[in-house]
């Protein structure tokens, strides 16, 4: 069974109801959080009864939202690999490298996880109607578990996201509509429309249940590394959710007693074309600025100002971690760097982590022997208009000097 027993706004702490529809805390508007009944978790389950259960996010029911199985709608989203780059942290001196790597989600994203519980919530609480702004991938997980789930999907895009979302959502029978504009611009569009059409928005942190599927990663980390946190985590930053989830799962795991007080420093990401989390970090403030002429080839990151900025600056503070930005032309080097190190192809905003921790290496900021945890959040596959093909072509039938083809020696 779930143990969800309501709502609490993240800032103001005001409480609401748990089996009716919500968005953001009507007193200050931000964030609501789903609580649940952590006394009556600990009675009945223990970390050891993980053991054995579906290689999926939902093995943590206990700790999730939903409270009837009938109403989950679920494509295997989750218990992602953590995989051990041993090649890698040798080349840059972090032996205990690791990548949590999304790319083999359930539509090539992390976002996977979070759409996949705020649809089912949706589901459970008689929502047939669902609309999201998107950066692009957002928008081919909603629409993906929106069709599994039979409800109408509406998704707007700023127009030049990767064509591959685009498609993927109009695929499953959404409605696209591209607009000339920032992710921000299409936020404003989707309240515009609620209600005309209807339809019950998905947006980041404006519903409080993405964030629930997003904590699971943390979740996975802990179980996958024995209950014993890493040294750093390095998270690719854009509306946050996946810090903000993480760090309250470390805090329900504590008090579950399946972990100790320890944690890992937090570091969030961003690209130096649209840095607000770095901005306020470094000048002290608790909230971010809207970033002005956001631009950036990590689509992903490209959120001019993150709703849950202040939760996402509250756990890299408390953590000891940091906030930085990278340039797009070290994020295209470092996916290079982790493809023919590790055969992993990771997207933009997965490879602006190992570019962090490049930096971070040559300042200082990690030490050789501790435990490094970077988050791939999906697949290079979705960003292959990025690339281009250098390979020579050839006539089968002419004589082939393989050596002068190829360079070999």
């Amino acid at each position: 069974m779930s143990y969800f027993t309501h709502l609490e706004c993240s800032k103001c702490g005001k409480r609401f109801e748990a089996d009716r529809l919500q968005t953001v805390c009507d007193a200050c508007g931000k964030p609501l959080f789903a609580r649940y009944d952590l006394e009556a978790v600990s009675e009945a389950v223990s970390k050891d009864d993980l053991v054995g259960r579906e290689a999926t996010m939902w093995r943590y029911w206990e700790l999730l939202p939903v409270k009837e199985r009938r109403n989950v709608v679920s494509l295997g989203e989750g218990w992602t690999p953590l995989t051990h780059v041993r090649r890698l942290g040798a080349e840059i001196g972090v032996p205990d490298l690791w990548v949590k790597d999304e790319g083999i989600i359930p539509t090539g994203t992390f976002k996977a996880r979070g759409l996949s519980m705020a649809v089912s919530k949706a589901k459970e609480l008689g929502v047939n109607r669902l609309a999201l702004p998107s950066a692009g991938n957002a928008a081919g997980a909603m629409t993906a578990y929106g069709a599994r789930a039979g409800m109408e999907s509406y998704v707007f895009m700023p127009v030049d996201v990767p064509k591959v979302n685009a498609v993927e959502c109009q695929a499953v029978g959404a409605k696209v509509v591209l607009v000339r504009g920032l992710i921000s611009d299409c936020g404003k569009i989707v309240s515009q429309g609620v209600e005309e059409m209807g339809w019950f928005p998905l947006s980041t942190l404006k519903e409080p249940y993405r964030v629930e599927g997003k904590k699971t990663m943390g979740l996975e980390v802990a179980e996958q590394m024995d209950w014993e946190l890493p040294d750093v985590i390095i998270y690719p930053t854009g509306g946050g959710t996946g810090i903000i989830g993480m760090w309250k799962a470390f805090d329900e795991m504590e008090e579950l007693g399946w972990i100790g007080s320890d944690r890992p420093r937090m570091v969030s990401v961003q690209a130096e074309g649209c840095a607000p989390l770095p901005k306020a970090f470094e000048e002290g403030k608790d909230e971010s600025e809207f970033w002005e002429g956001a631009e950036t080839i990590a689509a992903g990151l490209r959120v001019p100002h993150a709703l849950g900025d202040f939760l996402i600056l509250n756990a890299v503070r408390e953590s000891g971690g940091t906030a930085l930005a990278v340039s797009d032309e070290e994020i295209m080097d470092n996916v290079g760097m982790l493809a023919r190190n590790e055969g992993l192809f990771a997207c933009p905003e997965g490879a602006a982590t190992l570019a962090g921790l490049r930096r971070m290496i040559a300042d200082g900021q990690v030490d050789a022997d501790e435990r490094v945890v970077l988050f791939n959040t999906g697949t290079g596959l979705k960003y292959t208009d990025l690339f281009e093909v250098n390979a020579p072509i050839i006539d089968p039938d002419e004589e082939i000097d393989f050596r002068g083809l190829l360079g070999s020696s």
